[in-house]
C-alpha cells in the first residue's frame, strides 16, 4: 500500500509541475506572438531613391578641380559605406583627383576617415552635412562625378560604374 501512496504522490507531483511548465510556455508563447505580430505589420514603402537625381546639382565646394573627377559620399552610419570606402581608397588611383565626403560623427566617422584616407583628399565631418543637404542626397555610398566648376555630370552607387568614364592619371 505504501508504493502505492508514493506512486500517486509522485504522479500528482509531474502534474503540478508540468502545469506550471505548460503555463510558463503559453506566456511565451504569447509574448513571441505580439512580436511576430509587430514585425509582420506592412512597413510603409521606401521610395527607391536614384542617384542620378543629383546630376545637374553644383558644388561651388568642389569646384577648381581636374576636368572631370569621382567625388564619393560616405556616411558614418552606414555599414556598407565600411564595407566600400578601402575599395574606394584602393580605386581612387585609377580615378583623376578622386575625392571624398565623408558625414556623421563619432568613432565610426574617424573609422571611415582612416579608411578612405591616405592619399583621397577628405571633407571632414561638419563640411559634410552641408554638401550633402545642399544637393538633396539620400543614399550612401554615393559616388558623384564632378566637373571642374563642381557640377555633378554623373551619379551612381558604385565607383566602378563611374571609372569607366574618368580618364585615368
Amino acid at each position: 500500500m505504501i508504493y502505492l501512496i508514493c506512486a500517486v504522490v509522485v504522479v500528482g507531483v509531474l502534474c503540478v509541475f508540468d502545469l506550471f511548465l505548460t503555463f510558463a510556455v503559453l506566456r511565451r508563447l504569447r509574448e513571441n506572438t505580439a512580436e511576430l505580430d509587430r514585425l509582420a505589420a506592412p512597413r510603409p514603402e521606401f521610395e527607391p531613391w536614384d542617384p542620378k537625381a543629383v546630376v545637374g546639382q553644383t558644388l561651388p565646394e568642389l569646384a577648381g578641380g581636374p576636368a572631370e573627377r569621382v567625388v564619393a559620399f560616405f556616411d558614418a552610419n552606414c555599414d556598407v559605406c565600411h564595407e566600400h570606402a578601402p575599395d574606394f581608397a584602393e580605386e581612387a588611383r585609377a580615378f583623376d583627383g578622386a575625392a571624398a565626403v565623408v558625414s556623421g560623427k563619432g568613432p565610426q566617422a574617424e573609422e571611415l576617415l582612416a579608411a578612405v584616407g591616405g592619399e583621397v583628399p577628405v571633407t571632414r565631418v561638419d563640411e559634410a552635412m552641408t554638401l550633402v543637404n545642399s544637393i538633396g542626397l539620400k543614399a550612401f555610398p554615393t559616388y558623384a562625378l564632378v566637373d571642374a566648376d563642381g557640377t555633378i555630370t554623373g551619379a551612381a552607387t558604385s565607383a566602378r560604374a563611374l571609372a569607366s568614364r574618368v580618364p585615368a592619371a
